[in-house]
C-alpha cells in the first residue's frame, strides 16, 4: 500500500507537453527520478504524433518503430513504468522523432526507504 501511495504522475515535457524539440526531453528526464510504479503522461496531438514504446536504445537511436514494445496513440496516455531500467520512447513519425520527439528514462526499483530526490545521470556514451 505504501508503494501505491507514493507513485507519483510525469507530465512528459511538463507544459508543452509531447512535441519535437531537440534536447527538451533529455534534459526533462534528468531533471526527475522515476520509480517502478510512478507513470508519464503524454498529451500530444494525436493526429500528427502517437506515442512509441521500444525496446531498445538502437531503435530509440535510429528511431525506428518498426517492431514497438507498443503504440498509444489517443493523445492523452498515461503509460506505467513496471520494470526498472531504461525505458525508450518515440514518435513512430520518423520526422517529428529526428527532431527531437524521443524520451529515455532510467526506472530504479521502487524502495520507500530511499527518499525521492533528484540526482543528476551520469553522461552516456556511445561505443
Amino acid at each position: 500500500m505504501g508503494r501505491h501511495c507514493s507513485a507519483k504522475i510525469y507530465k512528459v515535457g511538463d507544459s508543452e507537453g509531447w512535441t519535437a524539440k531537440a534536447d527538451t526531453y533529455y534534459d526533462w528526464a534528468q531533471r526527475n527520478e522515476f520509480d517502478v510504479g510512478d507513470s508519464l503522461l503524454f498529451e500530444y496531438d494525436r493526429n500528427v504524433n502517437d506515442v512509441t514504446q521500444v525496446s531498445s536504445a538502437l531503435a530509440y537511436d535510429s528511431c525506428d518503430s518498426s517492431s514497438p514494445k507498443a503504440v498509444y496513440n489517443t493523445g492523452n496516455d498515461t503509460v506505467t513504468l513496471k520494470e526498472p531500467g531504461y525505458q525508450y520512447f518515440i514518435s513512430s513519425n520518423h520526422a517529428q522523432c529526428v527532431a527531437g520527439q524521443k524520451l529515455e528514462v532510467l526506472v530504479v526499483r521502487y524502495d520507500p526507504s530511499r527518499p525521492r530526490k533528484i540526482f543528476p545521470f551520469g553522461k552516456t556514451y556511445k561505443v
